[in-house]
């Protein structure tokens, strides 16, 4: 197939998870022999010089900076149904993305145009003309608002987060509307999407993962070592970090004192390198988080925050590293409680740590079935299957 991929962002780096999935997706589609244009909004001033990285997957690579939007930007939109879909280029946020399409839509037939990202490119419908479209928003920002404004503390935040919600909420009712196929890689977004727009026509396709970069080490695995990982760009990611550190840790220290906490990623913030001593590093970002998931005795995510599905888990399930995690950390992924991982409730997070580390035999347990979940369900050679067939639906 001839593809058009019109994405919030370029595939590159892996570490940042919105990148890693337009990255592996070009890759299994451009090894099949599918023809795939990328045009794509940059937001890092490293992102240009970065091309070589990916741009084997493409036919033509064209970025673009991303364009600034305001709350005024949004209220008109929303305000004004005739402004939420522009008919030309001078009505978008990036006139030169639009012009951008044309262009490209003049110069190649496709069979399918696929946006990627939500807010960030649903204006260009109109721009596609008649070339059948999906999109992939990835997550739903309903959904990630909603469960930020339940933890939040604060009459004030609670307030602001729940003016967000509304907006986002009305936005996410609307914008995907002339597309004809939606693309979450959760049920939980799915559901918010579809209590937004009844009757939208919402799939599911999870993220993957490289079966040959991440798989299980014979090494032996370090005593009452936990880990955590994550770009700590993104306030979830802080959010459970400290609580790991702060209120976690020491509980489970009372039943193993010589427990000790590696905090790996990328952009911690002052208040998380404060925390590193004699227990607790943190690393920052690290070439490659494979020896930590190798060497770890578990990975525990006692996330409360998100939307999505989170690669780091998915990644410590691949390296068979045994994993504690709270329902939000495992959304989109089909673990069993006490199959494939140990999934307990934010207040009830220590105690199931505590258990792992006393019992050899749920490790083991838990690192073998973890690994075969991921093999059976979450390579990227199937995700791309998915799209593939999605991709031939919609053309019909």
């Amino acid at each position: 197939m001839n593809v058009l991929l019109v994405s919030r962002c370029p595939p590159y780096p892996l570490h940042l998870g919105d990148r890693l999935i337009v990255y592996h997706l070009a890759r299994e589609l451009s090894a099949r022999g599918h023809q795939i244009d990328l045009l794509a909004f940059t937001n890092r001033p490293e992102d240009e010089a970065e091309q070589a990285h990916y741009e084997r997957f493409f036919r033509h690579i064209h970025l673009f900076p991303e364009p600034k939007r305001t709350l005024l930007d949004y209220a008109v939109r929303q305000a004004l149904p005739v402004r939420r879909f522009p008919g030309a280029a001078h009505g978008a946020w990036s006139p030169a993305m639009w012009q951008a399409i044309e262009k490209q839509l003049q110069a190649e037939r496709y069979d399918v145009a696929h946006m990627f990202g939500g807010v960030h490119v649903y204006e260009y419908a109109r721009a596609l003309g008649d070339v059948p479209a999906i999109i992939t928003p990835y997550e739903s920002y309903s959904l990630y608002l909603r469960r930020a404004r339940q933890a939040a503390t604060g009459t004030l935040k609670r307030l602001a987060l729940a003016a967000q919600q509304r907006l986002a909420q009305s936005f996410e009712s609307w914008m995907f509307a002339p597309y004809r196929r939606t693309v979450v890689v959760t049920e939980q977004d799915r559901a918010e999407l579809r209590q937004l727009r009844p009757g939208l026509p919402v799939e599911v396709i999870p993220n993957g993962i490289d079966l040959n970069r991440f798989q299980p080490e014979t090494g032996a695995r370090l005593e009452q070592t936990l880990l955590f990982t994550g770009n700590y760009e993104y306030a979830p990611n802080v959010d459970a970090a400290l609580r790991l550190a702060t209120e976690i840790l020491p509980r489970v220290q009372e039943r193993f004192p010589e427990t000790r906490l590696w905090l790996v990623g990328n952009a911690p913030p002052p208040e998380l390198r404060a925390l590193a001593g004699d227990r607790i590093e943190v690393t920052g970002r690290v070439p490659d988080v494979k020896p930590y998931l190798a060497q770890a005795t578990a990975f525990v995510s006692p996330l409360r925050l998100g939307a999505g599905i989170k690669n780091k888990v998915l990644e410590a399930l691949a390296m068979g590293c045994p994993v504690v995690a709270t329902p939000v950390s495992v959304d989109g992924i089909a673990v069993e409680n006490g199959r494939h991982a140990l999934v307990a409730r934010d207040e009830d997070i220590a105690a199931a740590t505590i258990r792992l580390l006393e019992d050899g035999d749920l490790r083991q347990k838990l690192s073998i079935e973890g690994r075969r979940l991921i093999e059976e369900r979450y390579s990227w050679r199937q995700v791309a299957s998915a799209y593939e067939a999605l991709y031939a639906e919609v053309t019909r």
